[in-house]
């Protein structure tokens, strides 16, 4: 089959070089002006950020940091009298906290310490700042500092993805005059913390402290607070007994309670998060959203946003009310839950809210929002009256208009079991009525996330270049309950499969436009798994593009930086209790089966789903003579398709465009 071209230019996998992202927006403490950081690639292909001023009555836009910087500026912060702002950049060789004045002007280097610092949180008089860094503990800085040794581990924890091989360094707390940039360490556990917090008064901190007490809990966390006056006695207090997931802790206005996002692992990694409050004397904990089956965070997927960290819960100014991101249906809004259990949302819509800021003084609020055809920009919102946010900026808005954007249509099917599925479809660039299209089915990562109404360039580009795009959220996915993020633990390539399955044979069903003979599909992580698996039940696919995905239980139990736990948590076996079963979800095991193409793509340093799984699938198959090829992509890890080098994000994107053309009509590669 071929694709017919459309006279006008359309988007390009190169055109992520001339596009902007936008993200971190602060409210000054008037409520009067807007920091955000905008995000950009150089002419180097490299990335570059800076800060930006906006007036919030005119929209007035100005660069507060240099926007023809090399360097990377982010976390603005403003001072609790609006006079300066904090913010973390790398100019001088490595992340340090750096001042500049509310004014303008020349920003001075705060921090000098080594290692770097990041994660700025202001004292509420404005004399000091709480930071994290990332230390060794006392007496291992010169044995890690040693140019030829060998590693030595004694951990189950021993590597990250993104980090590489762990040395020895733990994130700690320090509070930092704000003047002087004297530090004070708060924290020298040799283990890592997150998240502080100052109490309204200044004198009490909150942070969460990772647990490695025991194989695997390193993913789970204690809440802890500090008084920090100089008495022996005021050592750090946990408030809970049994350990969890605690993400972004912040005082009341009384600094008598404390609100935060996380679950309690009763599901494992697919619980829900859920909306909470600790009363700090009793230590009584409370879940507001308990009763609704809503996921309290964002985890709608975008290939254009990353490095985005949850604003929590954030109190009214009368502490009867939170405000938080809430993920449902393909889309992630703002809500908010009363003390006495009532739900509203207060910014939704198709669209994808990742992030916001407010003063609750002022009743107002920024946010960053996405859609399907928007990449990011800035608007404000009142908390306080039912009105649409405002339009601040419009980062991408020339750019975007010198190509055809495709918007994607929401359908719903019925699964395996009668189970309503949520999916959407893609019409491509220069559609024709009567014409019949190739057709791309992607098939998203976690598998606890899920696909909506966000800007993905991947999908675009597809689109761009002639195919329809079909992608849906199967049972496993965020966004449709307790139940339904659950329902694909211990039954991988089960009802998962035939929910995807359902989705493409629904889309052709229902599409005349879609060539049923002319299918591919793709997908990364645990969709790199799902792809593995479907080409070893099914031929329906002309083609397939794996990426970073798994082919091997067995050998992902220790290889994964999350193997040891994840295997049991999602297969439903370890690898002592059952190997069969691991086996058996395997796609490798039905490596005969496949005869369908397969581009391997996966990135050297991805300790996620190392690089062996893509290794043993090729060779497996190229061994029995298969059509396939591997591809894999230098310094990267498994984020490669959303913060990965931007040379390289290109060239995978062309890869992939590359693999599903030349197998139009059937040639092989």
């Amino acid at each position: 089959m071929e694709i017919k071209t459309v006279e006008k230019e359309n988007l390009q996998a190169d055109s992520l070089y001339n596009l902007a992202f936008v993200g971190d927006p602060q409210l000054s403490p008037d409520g009067k002006k807007i920091v955000y950081v905008k995000k950009k690639i150089t002419s180097d292909h490299e990335y570059a950020s800076y800060l930006v001023m906006v007036d919030g009555e005119t929209g007035e836009e100005v660069p507060w940091t240099s926007p023809s910087s090399p360097h990377l500026d982010s976390s603005p912060r403003w001072s609790p009298d609006g006079e300066k702002l904090a913010f973390v950049s790398n100019r001088s060789g490595e992340n340090q906290i750096w001042i500049i004045s509310a004014l303008g002007g020349e920003a001075f280097q705060l921090t000098s310490l080594e290692n770097g610092a990041g994660s700025p949180v202001w004292k509420p008089d404005g004399s000091a700042l709480l930071v994290l860094c990332n230390r060794y503990p006392k007496g291992k800085k010169e044995e890690a500092n040693k140019k030829k040794t060998a590693l030595v581990v004694e951990d189950l924890h021993y590597k990250a993805d993104g980090k590489g091989f762990l040395d020895g360094k733990h994130t700690q707390v320090a509070v930092i005059n704000s003047t002087t940039g004297e530090e004070t360490w708060i924290t020298d556990a040799e283990l890592d913390h997150s998240y502080p917090n100052w109490s309204p008064d200044g004198e009490t901190i909150v942070y969460v402290r990772s647990r490695r007490e025991e194989n695997g809990a390193y993913i789970q966390s204690d809440l802890f607070i500090k008084k920090l006056a100089e008495d022996d006695r005021n050592k750090p207090e946990q408030l809970n007994t049994e350990g969890g997931s605690f993400i972004a802790p912040r005082w009341a206005p009384d600094g008598t309670t404390l609100s935060y996002i996380g679950h309690d692992f009763k599901h494992e990694g697919a619980t829900l998060n859920k909306v909470w409050t600790v009363d700090v004397k009793s230590k009584t904990f409370n879940c507001l959203t308990d009763s609704f089956d809503l996921e309290c965070s964002d985890v709608l997927i975008s290939d254009l946003h990353w490095g985005i960290n949850s604003p929590g819960a954030i109190w009214s100014k009368d502490a009867r009310e939170l405000y938080f991101l809430g993920s449902e249906r393909g889309n992630t809004g703002i809500y908010s839950i009363n003390l006495d259990g009532t739900l509203r949302q207060i910014a939704g819509g198709d669209r994808h809210h990742y992030t916001f800021h407010a003063v609750v003084d002022h009743g107002e609020a920024v946010v960053a929002i996405s859609d399907t055809t928007n990449i990011g920009d800035i608007y404000t919102f009142s908390l306080e009256e039912d009105a649409s946010p405002k339009r601040m900026t419009s980062s991408n808005e020339e750019v975007l208009s010198d190509y055809p954007l495709s918007t994607p249509e929401a359908f719903t099917y019925e699964g395996r079991d009668g189970l309503n599925v949520q999916g959407w479809i893609m019409k491509p660039i220069g559609f024709e009525e009567g014409r019949q299209y190739p057709t791309v089915l992607e098939i998203h990562g976690g598998p606890h996330m899920m696909y909506g109404n966000s800007f993905m360039h991947e999908f675009q580009l597809l689109a761009a270049k002639g195919y329809v795009v079909v992608f849906t959220n199967p049972r496993g996915s965020q966004g449709y309950g307790q139940d339904f993020v659950n329902g694909c633990r211990g039954d991988y390539g089960g009802g998962d499969f035939d929910d995807v399955m359902a989705g493409i044979e629904a889309a052709v069903d229902r599409n005349r436009f879609i060539d049923a003979d002319c299918l591919f599909v793709t997908g990364g992580s645990y969709g790199g798994f799902m792809t593995n698996w479907i080409i070893g039940k099914t031929n329906v696919f002309k083609a397939a593009v794996t990426q970073r995905s798994i082919s091997n239980w067995l050998s992902f139990y220790g290889v994964s930086d999350i193997g040891y736990f994840f295997t049991k948590w999602e297969v439903g076996a370890d690898l002592d209790e059952d190997p069969t079963k691991l086996w058996g979800h395997s796609p490798l095991k039905y490596v005969n089966d496949i005869e369908t193409p397969l581009l391997i793509l996966h990135s050297e340093k991805d300790y996620r789903c190392p690089i062996e799984q893509g290794e043993q699938l090729y060779i497996a198959l190229k061994h029995r003579e298969k059509k396939t090829k591997f591809v894999r992509f230098p310094d990267s890890d498994h984020n490669l398709s959303r913060s990965g080098h931007p040379e390289l994000r290109v060239e995978r994107l062309n890869h992939l465009i590359g693999w599903f053309d030349d197998h139009l009509d059937g040639d092989q590669a």
